[in-house]
């Protein structure tokens, strides 16, 4: 139904958006909350999965209930089930 609508799926359906400018900042909206939270790892929880971003001297600039940024030298992200 939201692609015979072409509504934007996540708005409809709570999918986190993670938007990367180089590998030094990380836009993060729509998760649900913060699971661990090192210099090294940051492990977020989704809707459906656990988002894992990995890196050295990662910061959380900023957070609210609906998105985030991050900061630091990001070397990966992964979806976790």
């Amino acid at each position: 139904m939201v692609e015979s609508l072409k509504l934007p799926k996540d708005s409809l359906l709570g999918a986190s958006i993670i938007t990367l400018t180089g590998n030094t900042d990380a836009f993060v909206e729509n998760y649900k909350g913060i699971l661990e939270y090192t210099s090294t790892v940051i492990l977020l929880q989704g809707k459906t999965c656990k988002i894992e971003i990995c890196g050295k001297r990662l910061t959380i600039v900023y957070y609210t209930n609906e998105d985030m940024k991050i900061n630091g030298w990001i070397e990966s992200v992964r979806y976790l089930s």
